[in-house]
């Protein structure tokens, strides 16, 4: 299953000169906990160390590569923050948790000549602390909001129809709460659309105990996804 930790990938124009190419110029603080270096590879790919003494929960960095035109730009970023409860789990994409304190993480990234360079624009650390573009620690965060909404949304639906129906019952009506609920789809709930699907066609083999006690644990995740989301949508001042 694929949970909600978000991944993101803009590829940006090529112009001479790199937005913020110094961090001062950006107007934000050059000083951040971490340290980046390219591996041209193939594949390609970023080092980050963290340097701090607090785990890293996003990121977001430039690859520039020089061009007969000046260079060319591509901004990567993660927002890790919900590995805390999905990182072990299985099918969890290693370079999607936390960077620990202390640990050197190679991300993926499109391919970069020996020519390239490498700037980190934003970081935010596992207390709400954020480094870097404010346009884009401001974007992260009203994400994160949006997420634990989303969310709630979710954990609640579980919540109620588990508590008043159990088995294949509880499930079909699950799948059709998650399928007609107000409002944009999101990742949370088709996350859980395709898991009551999954264990909705468990319980109809014969497996409706089973699959009961899926449902409930899978509850529980993204009730304890929601608490997570709670706390890292908040950042600190």
């Amino acid at each position: 299953m694929k949970f909600a930790a978000s991944l993101t990938l803009m590829a940006l124009l090529v112009t001479p000169k790199l937005a913020n190419a110094g961090a001062s110029e950006g107007g934000f603080a050059a000083e951040f906990p971490a340290a980046v270096r390219l591996i041209p590879g193939p594949p390609a790919r970023v080092e980050m160390t963290n340097t701090g003494n607090q785990p890293i929960t996003a990121w977001h960095f430039t690859v520039s590569t020089p061009t007969a035109n000046g260079a060319h730009h591509e901004s990567h970023s993660a927002d890790v923050y919900l590995s805390e409860v999905t990182g072990n789990l299985p099918g969890a994409e290693p370079h999607l948790d936390r960077i620990m304190p202390g640990q050197s993480r190679a991300l993926p990234v499109d391919a970069a000549s020996a020519e390239a360079k490498v700037q980190i624009t934003a970081l935010v650390l596992q207390d709400g602390t954020a480094f870097g573009d404010p346009d884009l620690i401001r974007k992260l965060f009203e994400n994160r909001a949006l997420e634990r909404d989303q969310l709630r949304a979710v954990a609640e639906t579980f919540r109620t129809v588990l508590a008043a129906k159990r088995g294949a019952a509880a499930l079909t009506e699950l799948k059709q709460q998650l399928q007609s609920s107000r409002g944009a789809d999101s990742v949370p709930r088709r996350t859980a659309r395709e898991a009551v699907d999954v264990l909705l066609r468990k319980a109809q083999a014969g497996n409706e105990e089973e699959a009961d006690r899926s449902a409930r644990t899978y509850s529980e995740l993204v009730t304890k996804q929601y608490d997570t989301a709670v706390v890292h949508a908040r950042r600190k001042s």
